[in-house]
């Protein structure tokens, strides 16, 4: 797996604004389903908003925060948007009980 933090500047929102905000654009992540994203968390406090994103696959972050996401991103929220890559070997998931690591069942 593979995770994106995206962070943008900006103020945080009152909760039912944030959540309003949040189930407008989520189709829009749900049709990435097919293109390699796995789940996105979204973000709102004191530092920004923004989302945690996990993907299948490097390339396919990759090929989804494009110079032109970032203007979109832009003209939405009025700040330039970072975006921070990690690799990801190991997870402890405590719902289901386990810790999975990359390539081992």
């Amino acid at each position: 797996m593979f995770v994106a933090i995206v962070q943008i500047p900006m103020t945080k929102r009152p909760r039912e604004a944030a959540v309003e905000a949040a189930r407008k654009s989520a189709p829009t992540y749900t049709a990435l389903r097919g293109k390699g994203l796995v789940r996105k968390y979204y973000l709102n406090g004191q530092a920004g908003g923004g989302g945690v994103y996990l993907w299948e696959s490097e390339a396919a972050a990759r090929a989804w925060y494009t110079p032109e996401w970032e203007k979109r991103m832009e003209a939405a929220f009025g700040a330039k948007p970072t975006v921070t890559y990690y690799d990801n070997h190991v997870v402890v998931d405590n719902e289901a009980g386990a810790v999975r690591v990359e390539g081992k069942n």
